[in-house]
């Protein structure tokens, strides 16, 4: 075989190869675009959050009514208005109490004028007996006299005394007629609002039999300050206490976080029908007027909250949707080749978990797992996130 041939072989070989390569390189599939993220440091928080919707309540709310049973006389008050602590609210019919007083006021009047004249007589016997005895020593008058005397002086004593103690009856009758009158008037028992009121002018006012509860005359809410009541597993309960930081988020403002701090954990659990066991847990407003800024609170707004049980700052962390079960992760290598690697998570939350071991800042992780076809050893490219 001459040199001609041996070369013209090679080139042919040669080409065939190349054509080879370029078909394969032609025909090859493209890289799979995947959403990736980048490894980086941040903070990472462990929380709990409520299992039901929780609602904004009142640090103080009354659901208040006369204790007597009567027509309403006077209803000063609309919903809505804003009454200061002792502010009228409702007056039932009362004017025979009114009557009542007054007459009581009259008899105590009547029985200080009993103690002036009871007790001033009751000093010119005391006189009188003095000045018999003295005349009794010098032996112009009788021991008789003096005895009548003396005896005249105790007896003036003893109405005078018993007229201050018609003083003191006459104040019980005004007491006693006065709590009789203050049963048919409604005050507010604190600063607040008026949310709402059962009953007109005219009305029959009746309350509350035992263990049969009816609507409140007045429901009067202090809206100076508001908390978020929500329930919590028993299972989570237990990480929480009193004191903790924690976020507020309300149906009403969404997209918008408020801080909070934990105030109050129920000491009880709630079991209700065909529910899981909760704990109720009060998280109060840090910032209430940053709140006010956003709306008007009202009470009863639909609210979540989220409690802060562990915090870890400049941790390395990852998205918790790019975390496979088995701990592992698909790594985007320098080679454009997806790469399954085994992690050691640390402290985890719905959106961030924390990396210790497996993972250096500045790698890129795939997020989009739920796309077909992603899997360790394919070919893929990060696709940007559309805005």
């Amino acid at each position: 075989m001459n040199t001609t041939l041996i070369k013209r072989l090679a080139l042919a070989l040669l080409l065939v190869a190349v054509l080879g390569a370029a078909l394969k390189f032609a025909t090859r599939p493209k890289p799979l675009p995947v959403l990736v993220a980048t490894v980086e440091n941040g903070t990472v928080e462990t929380s709990v959050a409520n299992t039901r919707a929780g609602s904004v309540a009142a640090c103080r709310r009354a659901k208040v009514a006369p204790p007597a049973a009567g027509r309403i006389a006077s209803l000063p008050v609309k919903k809505g208005q804003r009454v200061k602590a002792g502010e009228l609210l409702l007056e039932l019919w009362n004017d025979d109490l009114v009557a009542r007083e007054k007459l009581s006021r009259e008899q105590l009047e009547t029985a200080k004028s009993r103690v002036t004249e009871a007790c001033q007589l009751a000093v010119a016997a005391q006189s009188e007996a003095k000045q018999a005895r003295s005349l009794r020593d010098k032996g112009f008058v009788s021991e008789e006299r003096v005895v009548r005397a003396e005896a005249q002086a105790k007896s003036s004593q003893a109405t005078c005394e018993s007229a201050k103690a018609g003083v003191k009856e006459a104040d019980a009758r005004i007491a006693a007629a006065r709590a009789d009158t203050s049963r048919t008037v409604l005050r507010a028992p604190f600063p607040g609002i008026v949310a709402e009121i059962n009953g007109e002018v005219g009305e029959y006012l009746t309350p509350s039999p035992p263990g049969i509860p009816t609507l409140p005359a007045v429901d009067l809410i202090d809206d100076s300050c508001l908390y978020v009541t929500a329930p919590i597993d028993e299972v989570d309960a237990a990480k929480i206490k009193v004191g903790m930081a924690g976020r507020i988020t309300l149906d009403a403002w969404r997209g918008k976080h408020f801080a909070g701090k934990v105030r109050r954990i129920a000491p009880y659990v709630l079991a209700l029908e065909k529910q899981a066991r909760t704990v109720e847990v009060e998280v109060a407003f840090e910032d209430p007027a940053a709140v006010q800024k956003e709306g008007q609170l009202l009470v009863g707004y639909s609210a979540d909250i989220e409690v802060v049980v562990e915090s870890r700052d400049q941790a390395l962390r990852i998205p918790t949707a790019a975390l496979m079960p088995g701990n592992k992760v698909l790594l985007l290598g320098s080679e454009g080749v997806l790469e399954e690697r085994k992690v050691e998570p640390g402290l985890s939350n719905w959106e961030y978990t924390e990396i210790k071991a497996g993972l250096t800042k500045g790698e890129q992780i795939v997020t989009s797992l739920d796309r077909e076809g992603v899997k360790a050893g394919i070919r893929a490219v990060a696709e940007s996130k559309k805005p």
